[in-house]
């Protein structure tokens, strides 16, 4: 039972301290300010390797926020106890995200209908072909639906999960944006294939905070405030 491997190397919760919807960002402290801002009656549940957990509840429905790291190999970590192991159903991923598209606009919150991806997390799963990681699309509709009620700026589309965040050579930005990307970021695929995987529901948005094309970049301040705006919608989309 998933119970029986809890708590897990890597999250000191107990199984039953994580709720079925857990909203994850890749910065611990994130998750803390998430916690302090929206929940009440919350309690740290994990802080195994400085990676917080909290669990509380918004508007009398109980939600966990945790924090997953950097990159596909540490979100694929996290998510995949959460999933298997704590039996959550539903992980939104909250996170920011370059563009080399010219059309986007700095603070865009970017809903990743599709990911992207230049890493080989996905050859573990033996397919005869390319997959390609999907959000579920009731979590995407609520999130756009919430969006517009809020009078949040969003687009939807795919996004580039990246391994590297540094590049030796040409990344092929050109490339990725003839294609319709909008977006690069470093999470999403891997999210996308373990809750295909465990047959659960998954979603990233990403604030858009700086143009790898025009050098355009979010301040501090205001980073923090689009992000809360994107909080906004994914608290009040549940």
């Amino acid at each position: 039972m998933a119970k029986e491997n809890c708590p897990t190397p890597h999250n000191g919760a107990k199984y039953g301290e994580i709720a079925k919807t857990v909203i994850m960002s890749g910065d611990p402290l994130r998750a803390k300010f998430m916690a302090e801002r929206y929940l009440e009656d919350y309690k740290q549940v994990t802080n195994v390797r400085g990676m917080l957990g909290f669990t509380g509840k918004y508007k009398g429905q109980e939600i966990s926020v945790m924090g997953h790291g950097m990159g596909i190999p540490s979100i694929g970590i996290y998510t995949y106890e959460l999933f298997n192991f704590y039996d959550a159903e539903r992980i939104i991923r909250l996170g920011s995200a370059g563009t080399f598209d010219e059309k986007m606009q700095i603070g865009d919150v970017l809903m990743a209908e599709g990911a992207c991806t230049n890493s080989n997390y996905l050859d573990q799963f033996e397919l005869r072909g390319v997959w390609a990681p999907i959000a579920d699309f009731g979590l995407l509709r609520a999130a756009v639906e919430e969006a517009e009620k809020l009078g949040v700026r969003y687009q939807v589309g795919n996004v580039l999960s990246s391994d590297s965040f540094y590049t030796a050579g040409d990344a092929g930005n050109d490339r990725w944006v003839k294609m319709g990307v909008k977006g690069v970021e470093m999470e999403a695929a891997a999210l996308y294939a373990n809750a295909a995987y465990a047959g659960k529901k998954a979603l990233c948005m990403c604030t858009i905070s700086d143009n790898i094309k025009t050098g355009e970049a979010l301040s501090a301040e205001d980073r923090q405030l689009c992000m809360t705006n994107m909080m906004d919608v994914a608290f009040n989309m549940i």
